[in-house]
């Protein structure tokens, strides 16, 4: 999220502006004031599953390399321009806002491992960071590893994944691309020494570990439908590569990592439900890999090194939550030598481990809180860090270094800068290293932050997570945001994100709704929002939404929803089930048309996706997806306003959903509001790649929500 500062000179007038009473009825540029919309061509399509006919008119929008598609998906972004023009002043500000907010210039806390210490910083005015090292003290002389600023200049769009460094230092291989896409990577190799890139260059690599000899290479490679399915190994000295792993399975991605002791190197298969790990020695990169543990469906697990033993973080179906196994190097395979040191409780999911040589550290989660232990490895110690808030996230940050008698951990809330601090596990003691700084100031104790529960149709209870500025009255007369996403087990944590005050200290009520899709309460939680029971994320989502009118924090006519990706299948659903609810939706880069992707295994990622949502060749998910996929759903209602936002390089949802999406709903919904597509055409699923364009994106979807309730300063 971005970070925003509200102008103080502004705020009584801003806050006093929104304080309407409940009664007052919201008047506002609508549709018709404006010029006709764009129209999509009818072009039909027909498709015949299990004896049911669909007839799809957009079908044809998926050929980006047609110029009636282009042309089609700049007219709405000039429709969407011309309708945004007047809050273009509102833009501005909320821009202003955050940049007010952000500290520009601004360093990493740096890390120290294999004798250096690695950072990163931002420079005001430059859209990327520089990633640097400096050797054995931070009072060396700084060598810049990486200028993304330089490495971006002239492309349009630039994203710079991530580094991993060769045991002797002098080597870096890195990951970029200049599309934007998530899935889509050129891996090359950096001579250290030099400051020149080798010549080694792989397209579509998406993962790499490095032999202890710092000359040879594992790495992963993906297929044409994104999937990571082979590895191969090469020395630098080899004109090609040899293939080492390939996974067959189309449900499997394959990758590749090496471990923190630098004893070995691990290739790790795994679907939705059920993984299995090879490994080598580091020091042997030509022996063959051997298997830790054969997959069985149905069975997840871990392999995390120590000098000593291993350590297995397991889970199955009668173990959701997992459990922690110890293990001898060499006898492993005998489970009988296994040995439980943490077992599995409903209550308690595992979350994270981190091994050093003398402790165990655990991220756990429990009552939809994160908790950090830590456990002696010669068993006479476990010691937890407690928090304080109602609400929080944190997590663990790790240390790169086997030997360290210290780990590092972050924590935040929604009223909460981020902070890093680091955990002494000899003296049980804290120490902060460095706390995300507000320039312009920001006093967590002028904002409430509350836990609710709302209980869905069914009778569960669904944590929510809300904050507003205190001194407000429940009387429904405030506007709210509520977000959420719902699915692949990925919790809606909170934590602060500065961006969202630039709506707080307007007078909004944010809310962060932990619905079932997620793992908020454990992997239960998550299996109970999946496959057949998919239907549980929307219902809690709106439960939370009815929770937030009835306690009158807001209105049905203030209320905003906003989701993206999976989350945005999540805003197409609810806008379809319940768009009384919401006086505006924005559903970011979303995954609405479910049965024609999930139906296409030639696009990227589906096969994969079917221990998530299904498989539509069986008639019993078919049926089930096609009940509430939101682009085959619509229908002739009255809708909320909705900007839907999409990427032309977008390889997690492809830009035809949110296009197909808004022609469709635009050609049946019977009311007179907004329906804006905003596509960028240079980029992909995460929106513009330089920061002072994401700050833009998220000033311009704040204020289409701030317009939508008659805000516009």
């Amino acid at each position: 999220m971005k970070v925003i500062k509200f102008l103080i000179i502004c705020t009584t007038v801003l806050i006093t502006a929104c304080h309407t009473d409940k009664k007052e009825k919201i008047t506002m540029l609508k549709q018709n004031d404006f010029p006709a919309p764009p129209q999509a061509e009818l072009i039909p399509d027909t498709f015949v599953n299990f004896g049911e006919q669909r007839i799809d008119p957009y079908y044809w929008l998926k050929d980006k390399n047609n110029p009636k598609v282009l042309a089609y998906l700049k007219a709405e972004n000039a429709y969407t321009d011309t309708v945004m023009a007047s809050t273009r002043d509102l833009q501005e500000r909320i821009y202003e806002e955050i940049i007010g907010r952000i500290k520009e210039d601004d360093e990493s806390y740096p890390s120290f491992k294999n004798g250096y210490y690695y950072y990163s910083r931002s420079e005001k005015g430059k859209q990327y960071r520089s990633y640097c090292r400096r050797k054995a003290s931070m009072e060396a002389p700084e060598e810049v590893l990486f200028d993304v600023n330089k490495m971006a200049e002239g492309k349009t769009a630039f994203i710079f994944s991530s580094y991993t460094i060769s045991p002797d230092n002098s080597k870096a291989a890195y990951f970029y691309n200049e599309n934007g896409s998530y899935a889509e990577f050129v891996m090359k190799i950096k001579d250290l020494r030099t400051g020149k890139d080798t010549g080694f260059s792989v397209e579509g690599a998406a993962s790499v570990a490095w032999a202890n000899d710092s000359e040879t290479l594992f790495y992963s490679q993906i297929d044409k439908t994104l999937r990571s399915n082979k590895i191969f190994c090469r020395h630098l000295d080899e004109k090609a590569p040899s293939l080492v792993y390939e996974e067959k399975d189309a449900r499997f991605s394959t990758y590749v990592s090496s471990a923190k002791t630098r004893q070995y190197i691990f290739i790790v298969s795994a679907s939705s439900t059920t993984s299995e790990e090879r490994y080598i020695d580091a020091n042997h990169p030509k022996a063959d890999f051997k298997i830790f543990l054969p997959r069985v469906q149905d069975v997840e697990y871990s392999v995390h090194e120590h000098k000593e033993k291993f350590f297995i973080h397991y889970k199955d179906r009668e173990n959701l939550n997992g459990k922690i196994y110890e293990a001898p190097l060499n006898e492993y395979q005998d489970r009988n030598t296994w040995k439980e040191i943490l077992p599995h409780s409903p209550e308690v999911r595992i979350e994270g481990i981190d091994v050093l040589k003398n402790f165990l550290v655990l991220e756990l989660r429990k009552n939809g809180l994160t908790c950090l232990e830590v456990r002696s490895l010669a068993g006479d110690s476990t010691s937890a860090i407690n928090f304080p808030e109602p609400v929080y996230s944190a997590w663990l940050g790790g240390n790169p270094e086997y030997d360290a008698t210290t780990f590092r951990y972050t924590y935040t809330s929604l009223n909460r800068p981020s902070t890093l601090y680091e955990y002494d596990i000899l003296s049980g003691s804290s120490t902060k290293l460095k706390e995300q700084e507000v320039p312009s100031g920001f006093e967590p104790k002028d904002y409430s932050v509350e836990r609710l529960w709302a209980t869905a149709p069914d009778g569960v209870r669904v944590p929510m997570a809300i904050v507003y500025k205190k001194g407000l009255k429940k009387d429904g007369s405030h506007p709210a945001l509520i977000y959420s996403y719902g699915s692949y087990g990925y919790s809606s944590d909170v934590y602060f994100s500065a961006s969202y005050y630039s709506l707080i200290d307007r007078g909004f009520v944010l809310a962060i709704a932990q619905i079932r899709g997620g793992s908020d309460l454990g992997e239960q939680w998550y299996e109970d929002g999946k496959m057949l029971k998919k239907k549980n994320t929307f219902s809690d989502f709106i439960a939370c939404s009815e929770l937030l009118i009835n306690e009158k924090y807001t209105s049905a006519e203030k209320l905003a929803a906003m989701g993206g990706s999976a989350g945005g299948l999540l805003m197409g659903a609810v806008a379809n089930m319940r768009p009384d609810l919401y006086r505006s939706i924005v559903a970011q880069v979303p995954f609405v048309d479910v049965i024609n992707t999930m139906l296409d295994e030639s696009l990227p990622l589906t096969t994969g996706e079917y221990e998530e949502w299904g498989n539509p060749n069986e008639e019993e998910y078919y049926r089930y997806m096609r009940s509430y996929s939101p682009y085959d759903n619509i229908r002739a209602q009255n809708y909320p306003n909705i900007l839907v936002t999409g990427g032309i390089n977008d390889s997690q949802v492809l830009f035809h959903e949110p296009a197909k999406y808004v022609a469709r709903l635009r050609s049946l919904k019977t009311d007179n509001n907004l329906l804006l597509l905003r596509m960028n055409m240079d980029s992909g699923h995460g929106g513009a790649t330089g920061r002072y364009d994401g700050i833009k994106d998220t000033a311009f979807e704040f204020a289409f929500i701030l317009n939508r309730v008659g805000i516009d300063k």
